[in-house]
């Protein structure tokens, strides 16, 4: 099997991502808005199998692929980066999301009221954002950033969203459902990773089955994909899509 195989192969798991705010990315909104077409048109030259921007930029997108008569899917985060809003304010941020046209909506779990035993509450979001996403033809993720848990609560939350899931819908419908690691953005103690790492990835492979994963933060060369990749992800979220498409190494921190 060719090298050139393989990474066309790699391409189809990546999602392209750039979710900074212009401000995070010490740039004017203009300059920002360029950063974005230019991700925007990269991942469609590419052939990646998304673009992960924030919602502000969807109808741009959707503009630049119509125009570019390409198949690249629109990702969008919701309740983004924290997920502690409430409930209303999630499913108005995932109607104007899919009103704009994006595809995927990766909502943030309120993941510290799941660290506070507010379980309810936490699968009350989870019934009630994947039902609008499935209900309107869309890939549903749900970030558990998974440096702000310990291994006990990466196990116990994958497995309460794969639980709402499979109490609630279809079989058919488990395919459009993930559960992805983390933002990217949290702030950890010490340098240590805020991303996927291969026994979180393999903690939540065992505990959301038969949910897919998606790997995001922490992915940063080639053989990190691969190995990702091996372990049974089906979608990689990073901000050098490129260089790891071309078996370079990055230190990009997404």
């Amino acid at each position: 099997m060719s090298q050139f195989y393989i990474i066309m192969n790699v391409k189809h798991y990546l999602d392209s991502t750039y979710l900074k705010t212009a401000s995070q990315a010490r740039l004017s909104d203009a300059e920002n808005t360029i950063v974005v077409k230019n991700a925007i048109q990269e991942a469609i030259v590419e052939g990646f199998k998304l673009i992960m921007i924030r919602p502000e930029h969807v109808v741009l997108a959707k503009e630049m692929i119509v125009k570019a008569n390409s198949t690249l899917l629109v990702g969008t985060v919701i309740d983004f980066p924290e997920g502690k809003e409430n409930l209303e304010t999630k499913i108005k941020e995932a109607n104007k999301a899919i009103e704009d046209g994006a595809d995927d909506l990766d909502f943030v779990c309120n993941y510290e009221a799941f660290k506070n035993g507010e379980t309810d509450l936490v699968k009350q979001e989870i019934l009630i954002g994947t039902q609008i996403g499935l209900a309107n033809n869309k890939t549903v993720k749900w970030i558990i950033e998974v440096a702000a848990l310990n291994d006990k609560e990466i196990i116990q939350l994958s497995a309460l969203i794969k639980n709402v899931v499979i109490s609630h819908f279809k079989e058919d419908d488990y395919a459009s459902v993930f559960v992805k690691s983390s933002t990217g953005f949290y702030k950890t103690r010490d340098n240590l990773p805020n991303g996927a790492t291969v026994p979180t990835i393999i903690m939540m492979l065992e505990n959301a089955s038969p949910l897919s994963i998606k790997a995001a933060g922490g992915v940063r060369s080639y053989d990190d994909a691969i190995e990702m990749i091996r372990l049974g992800v089906k979608r990689i979220g990073t901000s050098a899509a490129k260089a790891i498409a071309n078996g370079e190494n990055t230190t990009n921190q997404y």
